[in-house]
């Protein structure tokens, strides 16, 4: 595929040489001066690691992080070895919403350790490399929220989000719903478990983060293996 008309893209090697200057915590300095790859970089090149958060609620401003999950992988391997998982603390309250969604429950967060506790590994395990989520508003919007209420500062980073992958091949039509209704053609789903279905990928449990994590890993090496040559530079997927 061609590589998208966007000049406003960001340039996010430049972009974390500014705040690898201007970061006043030593973690996320740290973080920032590990860099990342250029938008030219072919896909196949780009050290990849898949990022789930599972959440009291959707909304980053008034809702916490309760669990992560980070899987490192490339196009051709996951290394599930390498994997990390965490429950956390939450700022808020739990919801009898979000137990139900996610199962963890009061007991489990009893004894966890906060945010900040994990956040040094958190950012090791991030640096230097490009973040896939699926439906990047979640991931990078609470971890940023969430940083910015312990530092201070916010967090940026680059992100594939395989559900704006899975957007672009399926753009919802312009119809009314009575008209697509008539004409017997639903919506395409472009959530998590519905997209990889698309790709014959296994159905797993949702809402734990590391399976979310190692799910999103799989289908974006399923998109790519599929619509996207491994030469494709990251910079037309990356956000």
């Amino acid at each position: 595929m061609s590589r998208n008309s966007n000049s406003a893209a960001p340039d996010w090697p430049a972009i974390f040489a500014r705040l690898a200057q201007t970061a006043r915590d030593p973690r996320l300095a740290r973080f920032y001066q590990a860099g990342t790859v250029s938008a030219d970089t072919p896909l196949e090149q780009v050290p990849l690691l898949a990022l789930d958060v599972e959440t009291t609620g959707l909304d980053s401003r008034n809702d916490s992080i309760v669990s992560l999950g980070l899987v490192p992988f490339d196009l051709r391997r996951i290394r599930c070895r390498e994997a990390s998982y965490w429950v956390v603390k939450p700022l808020c309250e739990l919801s009898s919403q979000s137990v139900t969604f996610h199962h963890i429950t009061h007991s489990a967060i009893q004894t966890a350790p906060r945010l900040d506790a994990v956040l040094g590994e958190l950012l090791t395990a991030m640096a230097g490399r490009v973040m896939v989520v699926h439906y990047r508003n979640i991931e990078r919007g609470f971890l940023d929220q969430a940083v910015r209420h312990l530092l201070g500062e916010g967090l940026q980073f680059p992100v594939i989000d395989t559900m704006q992958l899975e957007a672009r091949l399926h753009p919802r039509k312009r119809r009314p719903g009575w008209l697509r209704q008539l004409l017997g053609k639903p919506s395409v789903s472009i959530r998590l478990a519905d997209s990889r279905l698309r790709y014959g990928l296994p159905l797993y449990q949702a809402h734990h983060a590391l399976t979310d994590a190692l799910a999103t890993a799989e289908l974006l090496q399923a998109q790519a293996a599929t619509h996207y040559p491994a030469t494709t530079a990251v910079g037309d997927l990356w956000n």
